[in-house]
């Protein structure tokens, strides 16, 4: 190939070329997702399914190739449905950022304060707790399974609600910026198999709306009284009130030190 033909061909050939370097790219990322979770499960099976179609046409096998195609033509409908959990995390998760980005400086860092001093008061005494502060992603929607608030965020009202027996100790807080928005919220469970069957369903529910939303989820355990932060998908056991504190006053680095005990999330 001389000169001139590769100079011809350069202006056609690098588009092709990063075209094919970024569809590689999204590609990977979706299997390194999907890896792990009842999603592989379902694409093994599809592609079982397409090695199938092939055959049959080979071997021109006229009413299952018809039959399959009628599968792969209306296919795409039932995957949207069957992929819902996963399509809506990864939807959820584009743009994500760093959590508390509506609280400024100063204030972050008495909120942080104030939420660890509930979580230790309730871990002393062996209550369970589960509190979700409220990244870029709304938490709106949760709000109408529990009561709406509109309170300032404190560890004597935390430590209050959460009191054995309250009408609202079972469900989940909502913290957005330094208000608390929200008491015995409903949470959805992970769709995620988790394999600690030491694991309960606040610890769930965390992992849940984790995978949902970019929301940090601090766990107390009513049976170990350890604490527990679920982010990204990812559940994180045994940090003590320092680390915690650090994370929500914005350092993610903090869960370096945590022990990873589940999570499918990339």
């Amino acid at each position: 190939m001389n000169f001139e033909t590769l100079r011809f061909l350069m202006p056609r050939l690098w588009p092709d070329a990063i075209e094919i370097l970024l569809v590689a790219f999204v590609l990977y990322r979706f299997l390194l997702y999907i890896v792990g979770t009842r999603a592989m499960q379902i694409m093994l099976g599809l592609v079982i399914i397409a090695l199938v179609s092939v055959l049959a046409m080979l071997a021109n096998f006229t009413m299952i190739s018809y039959l399959l195609g009628v599968v792969f033509t209306y296919g795409a409908f039932a995957a949207i449905v069957v992929f819902q959990p996963e399509l809506r995390s990864a939807l959820a998760r584009l743009g994500q950022s760093g959590w508390m980005r509506s609280i400024g400086r100063g204030d972050r860092h008495s909120v942080a304060d104030e939420i660890v001093e509930a979580l230790d008061r309730l871990s002393r005494a062996g209550t369970g707790a589960i509190i979700a502060v409220e990244g870029d992603i709304e938490l709106d929607e949760f709000i109408a399974s529990g009561a709406p608030l509109d309170a300032a965020v404190s560890a004597d009202l935390l430590t209050t609600i959460f009191t054995p027996y309250s009408p609202l100790h079972d469900g989940a807080v909502l913290v957005r910026g330094d208000r608390i928005i929200g008491a015995g919220c409903v949470l959805p469970l992970t769709q995620h198999k988790v394999l600690d069957k030491s694991l309960g369903t606040r610890h769930r529910a965390a992992l849940g709306l984790s995978e949902e939303a970019d929301a940090l989820v601090l766990v107390v355990s009513e049976e170990t009284s350890s604490i527990s932060v679920a982010s990204q998908g990812r559940l994180y056991r045994r940090l003590t009130t320092d680390q915690v504190r650090t994370l929500l006053s914005g350092d993610p680095l903090a869960l370096a030190g945590g022990e990873q005990v589940t999570g499918a999330a990339v």
